[in-house]
């Protein structure tokens, strides 16, 4: 890819638009009001709080992120969504119990100002879920055609310069590409034939490349990877990523499996169950939406471990994810691993690992991050599939025919060697050439 020339500069107010305006979407706006406000800190977020070096180790420069970086400032950021429940997002906020009235209460005002517009919805993608404050079309391409127009109107009525559109919604039941996903014309006539291949999350991604709007797709749904989206987001310009936000166990899996294979230490068994008790462990429950997560947390086991470079030590590896609905808990979404390992001479190993953990505290600040980050992509000309962004997603989309990327750490490298590339600062390798001189 060509090094743009230029960055056009974030200027004015950004729109961050939300389809599905429950627990994370919430947390999400409520951590950025709060943290305006100096009542917060934006914990977990890399492009509030993390740095970047830049040069030589005895060069010592490491600015913050935000600050090498032409990012929007969270200041300029206006909230925009879409939800199947009426409820403003301070409402939303209340019966998601994720955050204390300690610190909802402050931004109260703000909150119930935010109202979501009535949702794209066809039960028969997410099959727990009922709402009435949905759309209403004749065809696919209607409704299409309505968050478009949505977009538009929010856009100009809030006065926005620019947005970006983040999925916070449920995962859908499981679908695999079908030729109505091939090209552009043939999704196009399957919105105007309600093609049943086209879900609910497709046609807000696609409203959104139309108008171009960067997506990225916080869910493991099909929604913007296939060919003929592929093709869209780069005819319009604009960037898409995902999907599904890696937050809890998938992340713990990117950090661990790395660690082994690189002190080459086997593994017999990795048996993984989660317990949720918020809208998404209510959905989960369904098995069509089940097994498009279980597809999602199963996949960056084998690519990390490689078992076809290394058949003795991971070839027969018995990997198990389960994941179940228990409402006690909420959203304090526990994960647990038993992790079967072996090391010299065969000799069996056990290692064990309890994440309690809460889902949309770790979700939040990737919303905001990637909603930054790709205000930020599309200003330096970056379209299509994002893959420096694969750092946040547990199935990370990857340019057809390649291998996506796994390890946390790889992941993290190729991010900021992305920014340092466009900011026209040398790539680090770690090479550490300096000692030898």
């Amino acid at each position: 890819m060509k090094k743009p020339t230029k960055i056009e500069p974030a200027e004015g107010r950004l729109a961050v638009l939300l389809p599905g305006m429950g627990a994370v979407a919430t947390t999400f706006m409520a951590g950025v009001l709060l943290a305006r406000r100096g009542l917060g800190e934006p914990v977990g977020s890399l492009t509030q709080l993390g740095t970047i070096r830049l040069g030589s180790r005895k060069e010592a420069r490491s600015p913050r992120i935000a600050d090498f970086v032409p990012l929007a400032d969270m200041k300029d950021i206006v909230f925009g969504g879409w939800d199947i429940f009426e409820e403003n997002a301070y409402e939303a906020a209340v019966s998601a119990d994720v955050l204390a009235a300690k610190h909802l209460d402050p931004i109260r005002e703000e909150l119930s100002k935010i109202t979501p517009m009535p949702a794209v919805f066809d039960k028969s993608y997410v099959r727990r879920l009922e709402g009435s404050h949905v759309k209403k079309g004749a065809t696919k391409a209607d409704l299409v055609e309505q968050v478009r127009s949505d977009i538009r109107e929010f856009m100009r009525s809030r006065e926005c310069s620019r947005a970006v559109c983040v999925w916070c919604g449920s995962t859908e039941v499981f679908l695999e590409t079908k030729p109505v996903h091939e090209s552009i014309r043939a999704f196009e006539k399957g919105l105007l034939e309600n093609d049943p291949a086209i879900s609910n999350s497709q046609i807000y991604a696609w409203a959104c490349l139309k108008e171009g709007v960067p997506f990225a797709n916080g869910a493991p749904n099909l929604t913007v990877d296939f060919p003929a989206a592929w093709q869209l987001a780069r005819e319009k310009g604009v960037p898409i990523a995902g999907k599904d936000f890696k937050t809890g166990q998938t992340l713990m899996k990117t950090v661990l499996a790395p660690a082994l294979k690189a002190r080459m230490l086997g593994v017999r068994g990795w048996f993984s169950t989660n317990i949720l008790g918020n809208r998404d462990g209510e959905v989960l429950d369904d098995p069509g939406s089940f097994k498009t997560k279980e597809v999602s947390k199963l996949g960056a086991l084998d690519l990390i471990l490689q078992p076809e470079l290394y058949p003795s030590l991971y070839k027969d590896i018995f990997h198990k994810v389960r994941i179940e609905y228990y409402p006690p808990r909420g959203d304090a979404k526990e994960g647990w691993d038993n992790i079967d390992l072996f090391g010299w001479l065969g000799y069996p190993m056990q290692l064990k690992i309890d994440f309690l953990c809460r889902d949309s505290i770790l979700a939040a600040p990737i919303v905001l991050d990637l909603a930054l980050f790709l205000d930020f992509a599309q200003r330096a000309g970056l379209a299509g599939t994002q893959e420096w962004l694969s750092f946040y997603w547990k199935a990370p989309m990857a340019a057809p025919g390649l291998t996506p990327e796994h390890d946390l750490f790889i992941q993290l490298k190729k991010l900021k060697n992305t920014l340092r590339w466009l900011q026209g600062e040398e790539l680090i390798t770690h090479l550490g050439t300096e000692y030898y001189d």
